[in-house]
């Protein structure tokens, strides 16, 4: 076959390269920003200004700052944008940096398209800056790893359907005949990715003109979808892309072969089946099925084969080559960051087992864990790939080595600050909430009392977050200067023999999995059915059959008031800190509603769009908060939380008391609930809606004045300060944030409790 010339596009991994490293930086900063107000929650009070005297402040003696500042760095906010950004911003612009890079070098190929390359850069770009903004003003879903509201979901599939396209475009004219195990991940990665958004983010806007929406699914139900899509978010954009990663640029770094390409085999197909069954690990003794508890149970143990295949495939390549991990940084970085995926992938299976789930769960010890894998595996592979491709993409050495080896180990030292910490703060966590005396009442009744003894872990792991940020800006001053005194070659000329056009069928004699790497369509085929597989077991009967949720008679749907509360949590990012949902545990049903007190019923939720319930208490669980404390106690508490409960890291939340509810949209949401869903919403019930809401109102503000004399004379000082612009309190956010919060628990006491036939 004639040899032939051709381009390799290098502007296009500059430009993902460029973004990484920016985006990058924004995610650190803003995981340090989270990590700081979780033992200095007066932060934004020092930012804007506040009328504490207590606390020192850039505009002392005024809150109106902080109330103007709509709460866009609320820690709610803040924790979301984080995660966003190192998922989507972070490590998928530096999967779609080495994967351009290397598939134009494993296919013998440019692009398929550097159109479509270019329109997808700037449309994740787009999306990412849409994120920040909109998260900012409170505009998200709530659900974990995918609070995009709905234009910017579309504007996700959009654009990962582009990358796509462009992908497979470029196999299908690759001039080598048998696919690489990278490529493998990199189709798996898409194909599961595509399939979980889509399923996932299935919602109903309130309108076109609107950003609010809600989800198809309710309670229970999109509890299961949630974390069948949050648990493979896990998996199929920070592990199997990142794996692809491994298998092209780890070998490339230490200039030795893969160690084993059958076990790369049984790496790849055994890992994208088993991953989409282990997702209800997540909700292990929450109202979720039992069978579906123990399915994701079963199948998170077996991930434990797979995963260390991979992991021992990786480390076992360099074999000759460890002298090299000495000299070369880069080879550090990848090494540090597969024996992290080794641990990740061993402790989360042990965490889905019910013996360590039951103490783990909702406390940092997870956090630990998801950050071992987010910093150690995701970041140092992210800074490996970065560091191999600035020299040849500059052609030229890299700047200074010593530096890179500076950043290793102040990455490693931030890993270790972060993890150990938040481990021992977890395991503290999870057995004072356990603790009983010996009459039987909790040793630890008081929740403040676990969060103050778990401060110093925060503020190490802050230290931790400090030193892993130092070393990303060292490893900015090394690229800058790398790249100052390199030469960019956008177009690398190549060649490379055409590939002869022969049949599909399997020749006689060729093994299976050659001849599916020779035919990519039915790989992909055979992916996508396997990757399906779990999630179509574990979902479809969640979904289609009524028995799994039976209804409680004594359950109904929220007020029009309740409703718009519940909108103001969200958005809020309320539920970052606060679970709803007690366990079936003695010390969860006493501490949360008493001794005749129940656990949570998958009934309860079913008007819950979206579920609220958590995966991370912080704060209390809120599922039986209804009654508990008086409607003056929950004004007092987000006006100034140490107010009420002196030592507690609650951030403010003075501009719900400021604002006015916006009730143009209530009687259009209970609209939707009803027509789309099915909420028993009368006509009647719509017609009176803001009558209803009225009155629900003014019997809060009523019992907010006869309980507290100090917020009516505040009130009625206000109004002559004021005049014709005041609010009237009944008409303020916080009376609708009360609604809802009062209501929470109060469908099912312990004497009512029946449930409704299953017709």
């Amino acid at each position: 076959m004639e040899t032939q010339k051709f381009s390799y596009d290098n502007g296009i991994v500059k430009a993902f390269l460029y973004a990484t490293i920016a985006f990058g930086l924004v995610g650190f900063l803003l995981g340090l920003t989270a990590a700081l107000m979780l033992f200095y929650p007066e932060l934004p009070e020092f930012l804007f200004g506040t009328d504490d005297t207590t606390i020192k402040s850039l505009s002392s003696g005024n809150i109106q700052g902080l109330i103007n500042s709509q709460g866009a760095l609320g820690f709610g906010r803040i924790r979301m944008l984080h995660t966003s950004a190192v998922i989507f911003a972070f490590v998928c612009n530096s999967f779609f940096c080495g994967a351009y890079y290397s598939m134009q070098r494993l296919l013998k190929t440019r692009m398929y398209s550097d159109t479509l390359s270019w329109i997808h850069f700037w449309t994740w770009q787009i999306m990412i800056i849409s994120v920040v903004i909109t998260f900012l003003m409170g505009i998200n879903t709530s659900k974990e790893y995918a609070e995009h509201e709905w234009p910017i979901d579309i504007l996700i599939t959009i654009s990962w359907v582009i990358f796509g396209i462009n992908m497979f475009g470029t196999i299908a004219k690759r001039r080598v005949r048998h696919l690489y195990v990278a490529i493998w991940f990199y189709m798996g990665t898409w194909i599961a990715v595509a399939m979980l958004h889509i399923f996932n983010n299935l919602e109903v806007p309130l309108s076109f003109t609107s950003w609010k929406s809600y989800s198809i699914y309710a309670g229970a139900k999109d509890a299961l979808v949630q974390w069948w899509y949050g648990h493979n978010a896990v998996a199929f954009v920070l592990t199997t892309p990142v794996l692809g990663l491994m298998y092209y640029f780890l070998p490339k770094a230490a200039d030795r072969p893969v160690f084993s390409y059958k076990l790369s085999i049984i790496h790849f197909w055994s890992l994208i089946f088993v991953y989409l069954w282990a997702g209800p690990h997540h909700l292990q003794y929450t109202a979720l099925p039992a069978w579906a508890q123990a399915v994701g149970t079963g199948f998170s143990i077996m991930l434990i084969a797979p995963s260390w295949g991979g992991m021992l495939n990786g480390l076992l390549t360099l074999r000759g080559a460890w002298d090299k991990v000495r000299d070369n940084p880069i080879l550090k970085f990848f090494v540090v960051a597969v024996t992290c995926y080794g641990m990740a992938t061993f402790e989360g299976p042990l965490l889905a087992t019910k013996s360590l789930n039951k103490i783990g769960h909702y406390t940092d010890w997870v956090i630990g864990h998801v950050h071992l894998g987010a910093l150690g595996w995701n970041g140092f592979m992210a800074f490996g790939v970065v560091y191999y491709l600035i020299p040849v993409m500059w052609r030229t050495e890299l700047w200074s080595k010593k530096l890179a080896n500076w950043h290793f180990w102040l990455g490693t030292l931030g890993i270790i600050f972060y993890a150990i910490p938040m481990y021992i703060a977890g395991f503290t966590q999870g057995l004072m909430w356990k603790q009983f005396n010996p009459d039987g009442t909790l040793l630890w009744k008081n929740w403040l009392d676990t969060v103050t003894a778990i401060i110093p872990y925060f503020q190490l792991r802050f230290l931790g977050g400090i030193f892993y940020l130092l070393g990303a800006v060292l490893m900015v001053v090394n690229v800058f200067k790398t790249v100052r005194k390199g030469s960019f070659q956008k177009n690398v000329p190549a060649e490379a023999p055409g590939l002869a056009s022969i049949t599909d069928a399997r020749k006689e004699g060729e093994g299976v999995h050659l001849w599916l790497e020779r035919t990519p369509r039915l790989m992909a085929i055979l992916a996508f059915i396997t990757v399906a597989i779990g999630g179509a077991v574990e979902i479809i009967p969640t979904l289609t059959m009524k028995q799994n949720v039976p209804t409680i008679s004594a359950v109904k749907p929220y007020s029009p008031l309740e409703l718009e509360g519940r909108d103001l949590y969200i958005r809020e990012g309320c539920n970052s800190c606060h679970s709803q949902m007690i366990r079936p545990f003695r010390d969860e049903i006493v501490r949360f509603e008493g001794k005749n007190g129940q656990y949570s019923k998958a009934g309860e939720f079913i008007y819950d769009r979206p579920f609220l319930w958590g995966s991370k208490r912080t704060g209390p669980d809120l599922h039986r908060e209804g009654g508990r404390n008086p409607d003056s106690w929950h004004f007092k508490h987000m006006y100034n939380p140490r107010l009420t409960s002196a030592g507690s890291i609650m951030p403010r939340f003075p501009w719900l008391i400021s604002n006015k509810l916006d009730k143009s949209q209530m009687v259009n949401k209970m609209k939707l609930m009803k027509n789309y869903f099915d909420v028993p919403y009368s006509k009647a019930e719509i017609d009176s809606a803001d009558r209803w809401a009225d009155n629900q109102a003014k019997g809060i503000v009523k019992r907010i004045y006869s309980e507290a004399s100090d917020i009516k004379e505040q009130m009625d000082r206000t109004k002559k300060h004021k005049g014709a612009d005041y609010i009237p309190l009944e008409d303020r956010e916080i009376i609708a944030m009360i609604a809802y919060l009062q209501r929470l628990g109060t469908d099912i006491k312990t004497t009512q409790m029946k449930t409704a036939s299953v017709e």
